[in-house]
């Protein structure tokens, strides 16, 4: 096997993310993306610096996903509306992209890598600016966005392990999960003091 004409390195990380998704992102190996291509694992390199530099391609692959999911906005939609539905669609792609949604963790710090530190951010910045535009104030909204996510990864953690074994529907108990996680972010906003009547 020889260096696969025409081969991108878009190609490469689709390839990747199949196999991150079907075995794990722990099982995803230059071998195994090279088998799948058709070539000789070094001909990867001619694209990736690696399996680190393959990880971090599926880092940036999936903080676009999220960022995409994060941006849409819909004409009309309360606050709480818009959360909830990032809530669902967050869940959905953790649920279809097992692997690709392992590539997320550990997120950066500031200093370490600051190109894919920006990436991971942006989706946080979205997210702000609904919770800004509502009223919550501003250096509360990374702590609430926190607190979101950690409710829905902690829910689709057990999920994705069976760790639901009551017959209670699941879909209903995410729902449920949301609404108390957003009612209580959208609690937080801080609404003008009406002013006392004179006389």
């Amino acid at each position: 096997m020889g260096r696969k004409v025409g081969l991108t390195l878009d190609r490469v990380v689709e390839t990747a993310v199949d196999i991150a998704d079907r075995n794990g992102l722990e099982d995803m190996s230059l071998r195994l993306v090279a088998d799948e291509l058709g070539i000789k694992t070094p001909s990867l390199y001619n694209h990736v610096a690696g399996l680190a530099g393959l990880r971090r391609e599926l880092a940036f692959h999936a903080a676009r996903e999220v960022g995409g999911i994060f941006s849409t906005r819909v004409p009309d939609e309360t606050a709480s509306e818009t959360l909830r539905r990032f809530a669902r669609d967050y869940r959905r792609f953790a649920l279809e992209h097992p692997g690709l949604y392992q590539a997320l963790l550990p997120a950066p710090r500031p200093g370490e890598d600051d190109e894919l530190y920006a990436a991971m951010a942006a989706p946080v910045i979205s997210l702000r600016e609904v919770l800004t535009q509502v009223g919550v104030p501003s250096d509360e909204t990374v702590h609430l966005i926190r607190a979101l996510r950690s409710v829905i990864h902690g829910f689709v953690d057990l999920e994705m392990k069976d760790g639901f074994g009551m017959p209670e529907n699941i879909d209903d108990s995410f729902d449920q999960a949301v609404d108390v996680a957003v009612n209580g972010i959208l609690s937080r906003v801080r609404r003008p003091v009406p002013k006392r009547a004179v006389g």
